[in-house]
C-alpha cells in the first residue's frame, strides 16, 4: 500500500499547524546556518583585506591597534615610528620597497591616506582599474567605491572620524583624481590616496625632501627631512627576508609583524564566540525538534481513530508506521531546507551591515559545515519521528475503536 496519499491528506488537513511546525524548524536551522556562514565569510574577507600587506613595522604598542588604523583605516591614534627607524628601514636592501603611511585627513568622511606610488601599484597588482598613479604632489588615486571620479577635484578636511572638521574647514591644497584602484574588498575601497609628502606638508611637517628639491615624489627620501609615521608597509624580497626583517625590527624602538598574526588572535576570539553561539543554536534546534514531536503526538490523537479503522479494514501495522514517520519527516525536511535558505539570506543581510560598518566586503555562502548541520538536524528529526510512529504502531485496534 502507498502511504503518500494519506500523508498528503494529513498535511492538507492541518496545514496551519503543519506550517507553524515548519517555521519553527526553519528558524532554528537558519540561526545555526547564519552563524557558521557568517563566521567563515568574515575570516575569508579579513584575510583578503590584508593580503597585499606583507609586513608592517610600527612603533612599540598594540599591534591590533596598528592593524585597525593602518590596514582597516579605522579612526584612532597610534604612536609614531621614530624618524631614525624610518631611515633605517628605507635603506634596508632586504626590502623591495618600504612605504610610509600617514593619516589625519578625510574627504566627505572617507579616509585620506598618504603613501608612495609603490604601495598604490602593489594594491593595484601593477595595473589600476582606471587612470594612472599620482605623479604630482596634488594628484590622488581613489578606491573602487569612492564617489570621486577621475578628473574631479577636491579638498581635504582635517581629521577623520569623530575628530573630522565639518563645514567648509578645508586644507588649502586642491587635489585632482588621476586614477582608481581595483576592488580590494576592504576599507581601502573608499580610501583617497595622496602622496605622503603632501600630507606631511599639509600638517607642517618635514616633507621628506629638501625644499630646493622641488616637487619630488617618493624615495629616495632626504634623511634630514624625514618625520615619524604611524606605520611602514614593507614588501620583502622573499620569505627569508620577511622573517629576517621582522626579527630585526622587533626592538625597544619598533615592532614588526605579519598582519596574519593579528588575524589569528581575532579568529580565536571569533572561534570562541562561534562555539558558544553554535551551542546555543544546537540547544534551540534540539528543543524545537522535541516541541515539534510533542505537537505531532498531540495532533495524532485526533487521527488515532482513523488509523484504527484502517487497521480494522486490513491495513498492516507497517503501513501505519510508515504514514506517521513520513508525515513527521516531511515537516522536518521542509523546515530544514527552507532554514538553509533563510540562514543564507540572514548571513547576506548581516554581511551588508558589517560591510557598511567596517568596509570589509563579505561573501557568505553555503559550505560543507552548513550542509552537515542541516543533515544533522534532519537526522535528529527522523529519529524523533520514530516516537509517534511507534506509539500508533503499538495501538490495539479494539481499544482505540471503543474509546
Amino acid at each position: 500500500m502507498n502511504p503518500l496519499p494519506l500523508v498528503l491528506s494529513m498535511l492538507r488537513a492541518d496545514r496551519r499547524l503543519n506550517l507553524m511546525l515548519v517555521i519553527l524548524i526553519m528558524i532554528a536551522t537558519g540561526l545555526g546556518v547564519a552563524i557558521l556562514s557568517q563566521e567563515r565569510a568574515l575570516k575569508q574577507a579579513s584575510a583578503r583585506a590584508v593580503d597585499k600587506f606583507d609586513l608592517i613595522v610600527a612603533a612599540p604598542g598594540s599591534i591590533t591597534d596598528v592593524t585597525l588604523k593602518s590596514l582597516f583605516l579605522r579612526p584612532g591614534s597610534v604612536e609614531l615610528l621614530r624618524p631614525e627607524v624610518v631611515r633605517q628601514l628605507l635603506a634596508d636592501n632586504r626590502a623591495i620597497f618600504a612605504a610610509p603611511l600617514a593619516f589625519g585627513d578625510s574627504v566627505n568622511g572617507d579616509p585620506v591616506v598618504g603613501t608612495t606610488r609603490d604601495l598604490v601599484m602593489r594594491l593595484a597588482d601593477g595595473r589600476l582599474a582606471e587612470g594612472r598613479g599620482f605623479e604630482d604632489w596634488e594628484e590622488a588615486v581613489v578606491g573602487q567605491a569612492s564617489p570621486l571620479k577621475v578628473g574631479e577635484t577636491f579638498q581635504t578636511n582635517h581629521g577623520h572620524g569623530p575628530e573630522e572638521t565639518a563645514g567648509d574647514l578645508h586644507h588649502a591644497s586642491t587635489f585632482t583624481v588621476v586614477g582608481r584602484l581595483p576592488a580590494q574588498g576592504s576599507p581601502w575601497d573608499r580610501a583617497v590616496i595622496i602622496p605622503v609628502e603632501q600630507i606631511w606638508k599639509l600638517h607642517n611637517l618635514p616633507a621628506g625632501h629638501a625644499p630646493q628639491a622641488g616637487s619630488v615624489l617618493g624615495p629616495p627620501f632626504d634623511e634630514a627631512y624625514l618625520t615619524g609615521v604611524p606605520a611602514m608597509v614593507v614588501k620583502p624580497e622573499n620569505l627569508a627576508a620577511a622573517y629576517g626583517l621582522r626579527n630585526v625590527y622587533r626592538t625597544e624602538a619598533s615592532t614588526a609583524f605579519f598582519p596574519a598574526e593579528v588575524l589569528v588572535g581575532l579568529y580565536q576570539i571569533l572561534g570562541d564566540i562561534r562555539v558558544m553561539m553554535t551551542a546555543l543554536a544546537s540547544g534551540t534546534q534540539t528543543l524545537v525538534s522535541a516541541a515539534v514531536i510533542a505537537c505531532v503526538m498531540i495532533l495524532l490523537r485526533v487521527h488515532r481513530r482513523r488509523f484504527a479503522v484502517l487497521r480494522a479494514l486490513g491495513a498492516p501495522k507497517t503501513y501505519v508506521f510508515a504514514c506517521i514517520w513520513l508525515y513527521v519527516a516531511s515537516i522536518v525536511v521542509a523546515g530544514t531546507v527552507t532554514g538553509l535558505m533563510l540562514g543564507l539570506a540572514g548571513s547576506h543581510l548581516a554581511g551588508l551591515f558589517l560591510a557598511n560598518q567596517t568596509g570589509i566586503a563579505l561573501s557568505p555562502s553555503i559550505g560543507r559545515q552548513e550542509v552537515v548541520l542541516a543533515a544533522l538536524i534532519v537526522a535528529i528529526g527522523l529519529v524523533f519521528a520514530l516516537a509517534p510512529a511507534w506509539s500508533l504502531y503499538r495501538d490495539r485496534v479494539d481499544r482505540t475503536l471503543q474509546s
